[in-house]
């Protein structure tokens, strides 16, 4: 199949494009770069180096023999997602390609919009361009778990039967997102709805957990093939930065009282669950959503469990929480859809802890354990709070990251 996957330089979009290159799929790779340029606003970088996408692709080449065609550009400008479609023509388009952090998108009032306007413009740029070109290409969308919030009933995979007055309809499962960022994705998933009952398109949503893990077969081939790993307090992964505090020889910080419950994964059945989902499309005009997850685990569950693993002296400390969240709550999510087109878990053992904390010991010189402390309080307001929160970078230099 020719397969476009935007957003193909970023953390998991990488992985995925070397992956189903390897599985013998046509390439093509979509970004904007604007994921460094967050770092440099940020004033943070990957604790993996990683290399430029052009470097990458070369390397790819050099090992594999296999091209991964690289597109330059910006999901916002409607001429780019144009061309980039009728030039590559894709069976199915990955799509990666959104600002992705909740404490980004919170930072403050342009961060928002920001963040909004990035995600659901492209987007819609998107949709318009499969329905102008070729309604038979395949969407497969990334979504997340966060898109349902902390409800006090079942999660189910995208939908629910409801009956009403005596009257029985299936629906959309109710959102209650938690960020800026996360209603940005629930925008999507009805934009995309609205696509495919309007437009007769195909698309996939793939409700994703957390994700886990640095390295795959392909990226672990070569240095310059390297995913990148977050640890900061605004684009880190909680394991992540427990894992870097670990290994440097700080506590474990557990915001609140670490019973915030959420699903993970694996980075290799994230790569799994896209070719499945690739390879086994949606209907013209089925809008389908599968949650991506394996696993459940509250915050306190990963601290304790990376405690537990690096031995002796780690401690774990409960600070408050920046968030507006519930710390406590029942969570009990489907997740079967995927399994059933014959997904194999890979699960969060302690052997792929140890993984983890090996990186972070391999990589440990460049780590800034200031870059870790939560500097983005959800309940402040003010339109220049990355200032009064003592972020890294300037909150202004947001244009700069879009451009």
């Amino acid at each position: 199949m020719r397969i476009l996957v935007l957003g193909g330089d970023g953390y998991l979009g990488w992985p995925t494009a070397l992956y189903l290159s390897r599985r013998g799929h046509d390439v093509g790779v979509v970004d904007s770069f604007a994921r460094r340029q967050y770092d440099f606003e940020m004033g943070v970088d990957s604790l993996v180096p990683i290399v430029h996408l052009q470097q990458r692709v070369r390397r790819w080449k050099e090992l594999s023999g296999l091209t991964v065609e690289p597109f330059v550009g910006d999901l916002t400008d409607a001429a780019f997602v144009t061309g980039t479609l009728g030039t590559f023509r894709p069976d199915a388009v990955v799509h990666f390609a959104e600002q992705r952090s909740a404490p980004y998108s919170m930072i403050d009032r342009q961060h928002a919009v920001y963040t909004q306007v990035n995600n659901v413009v492209g987007t819609l740029n998107l949709l318009y361009a499969i329905a102008e070109q070729d309604r038979d290409v395949h969407l497969v969308k990334l979504g997340t778990m966060g898109e349902y919030g902390t409800p006090n009933i079942d999660i189910e995979e995208g939908y629910l039967e409801i009956t009403h007055r005596g009257r029985t309809d299936v629906l959309p499962y109710p959102k209650q997102p938690g960020s800026f960022y996360h209603l940005s994705k629930v925008h999507d998933s009805h934009n995309i709805m609205f696509a495919c009952r309007i437009w007769g398109i195909r698309a996939t949503d793939l409700n994703q957990g957390i994700v886990y893990g640095h390295e795959t077969e392909e990226t672990k081939l070569h240095p310059d093939l390297a995913t990148r790993f977050d640890y900061d307090g605004v684009f880190g992964t909680v394991l992540n930065r427990f894992c870097v505090q670990a290994v440097t020889g700080h506590p474990l910080t557990v915001y609140g009282s670490g019973g915030q419950t959420r699903g993970m994964l694996n980075i290799l059945d994230t790569l799994a669950c896209i070719e499945l989902a690739v390879e086994h499309p949606a209907e013209r005009g089925e809008f389908r959503v599968f949650n991506q997850f394996t696993e459940s685990f509250s915050v306190k569950q990963l601290a304790e469990q990376v405690a537990e693993v690096h031995g002796p002296g780690t401690t774990i400390e409960n600070v408050e929480d920046p968030r507006v969240e519930k710390e406590e709550h029942y969570y009990r999510a489907a997740h079967t859809k995927l399994l059933d087109l014959g997904l194999v878990p890979h699960l969060l053992t302690d052997d792929v802890v140890r993984s983890l904390l090996e990186v972070c010991e391999r990589h440990r010189d460049r780590v800034d354990p200031t870059a870790i402390r939560p500097t983005v309080e959800w309940r402040q307001t003010a339109s220049r709070l990355a200032t009064a929160s003592g972020l890294h970078g300037r909150g202004d230099e947001v244009g700069a990251a879009r451009s």
